[in-house]
């Protein structure tokens, strides 16, 4: 376990969005923990005067427990943030295809467990909501709030069309190539609509990518297998707890219509899209992501926000349907 004093960043813009600044100093915290004979890792922001329960953040398959750095000046002078690095990912052990996402999910639980966490508000965004999702359905009181972003309940067309595609390329060591088929998988293409920083986040996106160390292209390889062979969606119940789906209005991976079904399946979902963003909303545009995160978890309006289209509530009828059972 190590742990350590930071500053964190400050914004110029933090009380115009209504957010506390920053205290001084944060105490940050890094666990490496074993589950099931896997090492994997979890970072750990404290907040002593949390004003909601400690939120977890579960990332997509090429984030990592560091990827959320830039989100915590908007969200750690609200609560304790939690990321977490899952067997499979990030700097943690190699996981093999076969452990499929209720094993990822019984190590969330693990994380919980062995931090003496309560229950959380959980974020999962792409592969992270499939996860927290499973979760969910299988610890639900061990969640308070639930936020989901670029949410789907089936693996788009485009992914299981592409996948295979780059996954030949990278056997064959042409990683440029794949590198340029993933930026325009998970980006939108630039006449879909005008996207934040669109030109820039692909910039990055391909770096990235580019980047990759061998062991993190074998767990990139592993991962699609997993979620191919696996799937990424099973129709268990979900806990009736307050809940938002949300993406970018120009997703063209999991697109919004693809959110509302899933937000149609939760009781108490409401749904929105934030403009000008595509399926990478918390990266294009961090700090309204987080404030929109931020609001919902702290049981403030997020009706009238000037980067949402109008909320919605998709499991209106199911939660009424429920109710007169």
């Amino acid at each position: 376990m190590r742990t350590a004093l930071t500053a964190p960043q400050g914004s110029p813009n933090t009380q115009r969005h209504g957010f506390a600044p920053p205290p001084p100093e944060q105490v940050v915290e890094e666990r490496t923990l074993v589950f099931e004979g896997f090492a994997y890792e979890c970072r750990i922001v404290h907040q002593d005067t949390p004003r909601t329960a400690p939120l977890l953040l579960l990332g997509g398959s090429s984030q990592n427990r560091h990827s959320w750095q830039g989100h915590e000046k908007w969200l750690a002078p609200l609560c304790t943030v939690i990321t977490v690095d899952l067997p499979g990912y990030g700097s943690a052990d190699f996981l093999p295809a076969r452990y499929g996402i209720d094993f990822l999910a019984a190590a969330v639980q693990h994380v919980l467990v062995e931090t003496g966490m309560p229950p959380v508000n959980l974020f999962g965004g792409c592969f992270g909501e499939v996860v927290g999702l499973r979760f969910a359905q299988l610890h639900p009181g061990s969640v308070r709030r639930i936020v989901f972003c670029g949410a789907a309940m089936r693996l788009p067309e485009i992914y299981t069309d592409a996948m295979p595609r780059l996954a030949r390329a990278l056997e064959r060591g042409e990683t440029e190539a794949a590198a340029g088929g993933l930026v325009e998988l998970f980006m939108s293409n630039p006449a879909a609509g005008q996207v934040r920083r669109h030109a820039a986040v692909a910039r990055l996106l391909h770096r990235q990518f580019m980047n990759q160390t061998p062991d993190e292209l074998g767990k990139a390889v592993e991962h699609n297998t997993r979620l191919v062979t696996h799937g990424c969606y099973e129709p268990l119940p979900v806990p009736d707890v307050p809940t938002l789906v949300f993406t970018g209005e120009h997703d063209t991976l999991c697109t919004p219509q693809m959110g509302r079904e899933l937000a149609a399946t939760i009781p108490a979902a409401r749904f929105t899209t934030v403009k000008e963003a595509d399926h990478l909303v918390t990266v294009e545009r961090r700090q309204e992501s987080s404030e929109l995160i931020g609001r919902f978890c702290t049981d403030r309006p997020i009706d009238d926000l000037p980067y949402c289209t109008p909320v919605e509530s998709p499991g209106a009828g199911l939660a009424r349907a429920t109710a007169h059972r």
